[in-house]
């Protein structure tokens, strides 16, 4: 995130030359022996059974890289761009690609110089990132476009402009650069941040309407947490007794009835799954950054090269998937609670939650706001699945699809963001409207939270721009920012 978001300098380590000048030297001494090695001695994909002749081999690394940008759609934003700079980096330096070493030096100069290459975000099926990795590196035989300092500029332009001269690609310099995951797992970095977001402000929001529908909390007894053994359930409970520490609805009679809807009584497990299922997804993440993603891989001990499958992601897929359908379960009951909250019958507040009865909207069309995204999250979380139509000639006939799949579960959670800040300000408006009622500690701090940014609701006003505001301040960090010491910040 400081590489990708907030533009931090990157340095090769001092043990960095050594281990990729050895590995270098292990691809050197192949080619010299005549072995026959993927990408090295050997045409790419389904091209794998044409050998290639010595003196085509320099002219390969250029026309791998050009073949392979075949992307469309919008482009990666300056951030993703640079998260995949950044991960492509990071997996290079673990020394199994066999890459030229001044390459590598060539990919932190472009991140230090903000050279930043144009990436259209569709084509890579997640069995390695080809397309996006080539248009990534076409500056570096002078070609593709890129933005440097505002200005959108030919590859070679760009890179002149910037004082980084083009290097020589060497033998299987083109496919080192291109067989990782690099889209795959720079973007999952960027998506874990947005989900630890979204998930800390929809547990936080879920607590406030605890407050505000004055719940029944026996759900939350330390005795009743210690009858059940599902993971998710205890870590739920506890985030949630941390967030309500000193309110008055642990005394005895303090709630408004014996048994609340699901919504409301069942927050703990519906929560502390999520937290699992997102802690998960970014252990996924590190444990991608610290892999070498390469084939072949270079194996410096053995002098040898050997064809992996270290590109594959199914399991940064299935586990974002996994992700993506909590939130999903989580928003539900957001959705669900807001409802209820604005219902007189169900929480013995005003309709809608406005004291001027039916001359006033109140928060009514918010139901319409919360209904919407509920829906789109639920739509994006349905499972997208493998690949089903072979390409490479049938050789590639599976993939995991896993750029899609991170991209929709970045989605899920910027929505669950904006379902968060809608619940946020109706639990806060009910908790208002309770009057003399004291607050647990984390929901005290929530609460003021959002009055620090959005005021009650007296007469009807156009309360979308307040909903948009309090999730971008979400987002900046606000709510975890709001009291250090209140216990709101979700550790993965």
């Amino acid at each position: 995130m400081a590489v990708a978001r907030d533009g931090a300098p990157v340095r090769l380590h001092d043990s960095v030359a050594p281990r990729l000048e050895a590995a270098r030297a292990v691809v050197l001494r192949a080619l010299a022996r005549g072995d026959s090695v993927y990408g090295l001695t050997t045409g790419l994909g389904a091209a794998v059974d044409t050998r290639l002749d010595a003196d085509a081999i320099p002219a390969f690394q250029a026309r791998a890289i050009r073949a392979r940008a075949v992307g469309v759609g919008e482009p990666l934003s300056t951030v993703e761009v640079r998260a995949l700079l950044a991960a492509r980096l990071v997996a290079i330096c673990h020394g199994a690609s066999g890459l030229s070493p001044e390459l590598a030096e060539t990919i932190a100069a472009m991140l230090n110089a903000g050279v930043h290459p144009i990436v259209r975000r569709i084509g890579s099926l997640g069995e390695a990132d080809l397309s996006p990795l080539a248009q990534a590196f076409l500056p570096l035989i002078g070609e593709g476009e890129c933005e440097f300092r505002g200005v959108l500029l030919p590859g070679g332009e760009a890179m002149a402009a910037a004082g980084i001269a083009l290097p020589v690609l060497g033998p299987k310099d083109g496919l080192a650069l291109l067989n990782a995951n690099a889209q795959s797992v720079g973007l999952a970095a960027l998506a874990v941040e947005t989900m630890a977001s979204a998930l800390d402000a929809a547990l936080v929001a879920g607590a406030l309407s605890l407050e505000g529908f004055r719940a029944n909390l026996s759900p939350l007894d330390r005795d009743l947490d210690a009858l059940r053994g599902m993971a998710g359930h205890k870590v739920g409970v506890r985030f949630l007794r941390n967030l309500l520490v000193g309110s008055d609805l642990f005394e005895p009679g303090r709630a408004r009835r014996l048994q609340d809807p699901i919504s409301f009584r069942c927050l703990a497990p519906v929560a502390g799954h999520a937290i699992n299922a997102v802690a998960s997804a970014s252990l996924a993440v590190d444990n991608e950054l610290a892999s070498a993603p390469d084939s072949p891989a270079v194996l410096v001990e053995r002098d040898i090269l050997l064809s992996s499958v270290n590109f594959d992601t199914t399991e940064l897929a299935l586990t974002f998937e996994a992700a993506g359908l909590a939130l999903s379960h989580l928003a539900a009951t957001s959705a669900a609670r807001i409802v209820k909250l604005m219902n007189a019958g169900m929480s013995d507040l005003p309709r809608f939650l406005t004291r001027h009865g039916g001359s006033h909207s109140g928060f009514a069309t918010t139901q319409k706001t919360a209904a919407a995204l509920e829906a789109e999250i639920r739509h994006l979380a349905s499972p997208l699945g493998a690949m089903t139509l072979p390409v490479a000639d049938g050789v590639e006939d599976y993939a995991p699809m896993t750029p899609a799949i991170v991209e929709k579960t970045q989605a899920i959670a910027r929505r669950l963001t904006r379902l968060a800040a809608v619940e946020l300000v109706v639990a806060a408006e009910a908790v208002d409207l309770r009057g003399d009622i004291r607050l647990g500690r984390g929901t005290a701090v929530a609460h003021a939270f959002v009055r620090a940014h959005v005021a009650r609701l007296d007469d009807d006003r156009p309360m979308g721009r307040d909903y948009e505001a309090l999730a971008l301040a979400i987002e900046a960090g606000g709510l975890m920012l709001a009291d250090s010491a209140a216990p709101t910040g979700i550790e993965l």
